[in-house]
């Protein structure tokens, strides 16, 4: 499936674009929101399994109307536990971790300032979790899952449409790169969906890639790495990234980087 072959349908404020592998479909969501960020619905049979929830009120709602057709049987929720009023009676599907992210650790961090940045717009309330899942395979709605603890959260596999999910990739814009040791760690994981020869790779903030992008990324990140090597500080090194890549978003999260690589 090329990444550039789906069907658009424009909504009042995000737009659905529209992969169909034949006996499932994917909808990718983009909210067009403050936060750039997107939900998946993969449907089969007329039953759905939602990855992620939006997480501003008005896209709660504009997501649950185009879902009035369909059978929702379940969320996943892995890095973006808020918005909890969006379908509060589907089961929602979390690992562990997962859940200790979005109540207590890193995302409810996130969701605590997003919240005072935001406003009432945003959706503080966390998605009870229903069902605390393991890494391994959870089939929900007749559609299989394999699932893959991080350290935050998890990723997720989908085997029938051949794709991956996981938090965050972009190929023209700037990550959160937590220092070399992280950078070798997604550096790891990117050449490990290139070898396996997904399709599709799903992430939260951008529409889905391909591993053309994937081996974009490895190689920004190799880069970043050389770069910060040769930066006395954390000035020099955004200097010296922006210089190499104009044209990246992202500009909060490589000042973010640069915290980490020059703490």
């Amino acid at each position: 499936m090329d990444k550039n072959t789906y069907k658009t349908v424009k909504l009042a404020k995000g737009e659905m674009n529209i992969y169909d592998f034949g006996s499932v479909k994917l909808h990718a969501y983009k909210t067009n929101d403050f936060i750039d960020d997107e939900v998946f619905v993969v449907e089969k049979n007329g039953k759905a399994v939602i990855i992620e929830s939006p997480c501003f009120f008005d896209n709660n709602k504009e997501l649950t109307e185009y879902l009035k057709d369909m059978t929702v049987e379940g969320m996943l929720v892995a890095y973006h536990g808020a918005g909890a009023t969006f379908l509060p009676d589907v089961p929602k599907y979390a690992t562990q971790n997962a859940v200790e992210y979005s109540e207590n650790g890193g995302g409810k961090a996130l969701i605590d300032q997003f919240t005072g940045a935001f406003g009432d717009a945003f959706d503080s309330s966390i998605h009870k979790i229903t069902n605390v899942i393991d890494e391994g395979k959870a089939t929900i709605g007749g559609i299989d899952f394999i699932i893959k603890q991080t350290s935050e959260a998890f990723d997720i596999e989908i085997p029938e449409i051949n794709a991956v999910y996981t938090h965050m990739l972009g190929h023209d814009c700037h990550s959160i790169v937590a220092g070399a040791g992280h950078a070798d760690a997604i550096i790891a994981e990117l050449q490990s969906y290139i070898k396996k020869g997904y399709d599709l790779i799903l992430t939260s903030h951008y529409t889905p890639e391909d591993l053309k992008d994937a081996q974009t990324k490895i190689d920004y990140l190799e880069n970043l790495k050389k770069i910060a090597a040769s930066c006395r500080d954390a000035d020099a090194f955004k200097a010296e990234v922006g210089r190499q890549y104009p044209q990246y978003s992202g500009q909060n999260y490589l000042d973010m980087t640069a915290g980490f690589f020059f703490a």
